[in-house]
């Protein structure tokens, strides 16, 4: 089966989030970015992972590695359906309406529904059973303990004893069927745009953060799969040590896997992970694919990541699993920070494109692997990630003789930051260029979607429509006609 990554694709990256109309969310808006996408001639849209994140909203650290984020389910769609009567003229964007809202479609699903919807509801549930069991009692035990942390439950709860989990489901039952129909819902609206996607021969390019985080469903109800002591708590962290983003190195915080009873259960988990992912998305991006090959670990104890130590994993098994399992997927390999030539020579053996970041390309190195004519076709090349600042901010940083690096590299080109850039990835040899959605606009530092090592102020960057001029449309599909993708 070809890979939708062996061919010369132009896409665009943007957030569930950073789309129009405030919030986010699968509804009309969703569809006409997909619309935008083809009419440019995209034929890959890159999101960031879809789960329920905490509080700060990072899609990196959330509440389960399968579930989807009820926020992205669009309202009018259920109104559409006939699962919910509703009387407001304008669809809610806050988060407290929303949720009354679904709660009310649940009942009324419960009461008008089609016994042929009814039916599909209950097949979904068994057929997601494996994770969607636990993370439904999982996120009715949060709300119901005020969102502590599942380590600060009662030790019972904590523990999953069988007489207190049963006590649960009998009493949440209402809160549980609940959870269990917003998945529902999230998965048959995402599906329903990945299949006009496809109609429109857009790909949907999705991610899969490494880690897991530890305040989630999957740690909680899987406690082996993790390094933790008998009590259920971290003795070491994930991270990563100081580098371009950080003095200090990055401590996400995020329990690591206990690789030796992963590979004795034949990496089920992390297979019915990928499971998920590959029938979310065409194409899916390992984050920090590195630490396949070995992870930063640091003592829980220390307040940054400087010290720490790399510490194997058992990457060659693991991708052989999933290579073997889920035949059809194509992944693509974040190998970002430290890379090591055991790193590529993981990567390269399993034929996984890496990625090829233009911000990092001028620093002065004729051999810098970012610089365009160092470009391999079997890669994805971007101005910019979601961690970087825009291509217009980032050049605005520069001082004057960086500044001159760049146009000297790039034969003094007429044309401006950003579009320059722009050109520039459309133009490598790298199959796959992917271009986020604030270049295309020539927005600037304040319209950076993150910033590494940070935790406020970040996830909430959207764009309107009005901001798209005539030229911004008609110079990007220019250069991606001009460059034949």
């Amino acid at each position: 089966m070809k890979s939708p990554l062996d061919t010369r694709r132009a896409g665009v990256l943007l957030h569930i989030t950073s789309l129009p109309g405030g919030g986010g969310d699968f509804g009309q808006q969703a569809y006409n970015f997909v619309d935008y996408l083809h009419d440019s001639g995209v034929t890959v849209w890159q999101t960031l992972p879809l789960g329920m994140p905490h509080g700060d909203g990072s899609p990196y650290q959330c509440l389960s590695a399968h579930a989807g984020n009820p926020a992205f389910i669009n309202i009018k769609w259920l109104v559409d359906q006939g699962w919910l009567h509703i009387v407001e003229q304008h669809e809610p964007h806050d988060a407290l309406s929303k949720h009354r809202l679904l709660g009310q479609s649940f009942a009324d699903f419960q009461s008008l529904a089609s016994q042929q919807d009814q039916q599909l509801f209950t097949r979904f549930c068994e057929d997601k059973a494996g994770w969607l069991n636990d993370f439904a009692l999982f996120l009715a035990l949060r709300q119901e303990l005020k969102h502590s942390c599942w380590n600060q439950w009662p030790d019972s709860l904590k523990n999953k004893e069988p007489a207190a989990i049963n006590k649960a489901l009998l009493r949440l039952n209402s809160e549980v069927e609940q959870i269990k129909y917003q998945q529902f819902v999230f998965f048959r609206q995402w599906m329903a745009l990945k299949a006009y996607a496809k109609e429109r021969n857009v790909l949907l390019f999705g991610d899969i953060p490494i880690f897991v985080s530890y305040d989630s469903a999957d740690v909680w109800s899987n406690r082996a799969v993790f390094k933790l002591d008998k009590s259920g708590e971290m003795s070491v962290v994930a991270g990563v040590p100081p580098d371009y983003f950080s003095a200090t190195g990055q401590r996400w915080g995020n329990p690591h896997y206990d690789w030796e009873y992963l590979e004795k259960t034949g990496f089920q988990w992390w297979l019915d992970r990928i499971k998920t992912q590959d029938e979310l998305f065409d194409i899916v991006r390992i984050d920090h694919f590195r630490g396949l090959e070995s992870a930063w670990e640091i003592p829980a104890s220390e307040e940054t990541a400087i010290n720490g130590q790399w510490v194997p994993a058992p990457g060659k098994e693991l991708l052989q699993a999933i290579a073997n399992e889920c035949r059809s997927i194509a992944l693509v390999a974040e190998d970002l920070g430290i890379i090591t030539a055991e790193v590529d020579a993981l990567r390269n053996n399993f034929n996984l494109p890496g990625m090829k970041i233009l911000h990092f390309a001028f620093d002065g190195n004729g051999g810098n692997a970012y610089l365009p004519h160092n470009h391999i076709q079997n890669s994805v090349v971007y101005t910019g990630t979601h961690d970087n600042d825009t291509t217009l901010g980032w050049f605005n940083t520069l001082n004057d003789h960086e500044k001159h690096r760049v146009y000297e590299y790039l034969g003094f080109s007429q044309t401006a930051m950003p579009f320059t850039l722009v050109g520039v990835a459309l133009a490598s040899v790298a199959n796959l260029a992917i271009i986020p959605m604030q270049d295309i606009l020539e927005l600037g530092s304040d319209d950076r979607m993150n910033v590494p090592g940070t935790s406020e102020g970040n996830w909430a960057w959207s764009f309107e429509w009005d901001q798209l001029t005539q030229e911004q449309v008609g110079r990007f599909t220019q250069l991606i006609r001009l460059f034949g993708r």
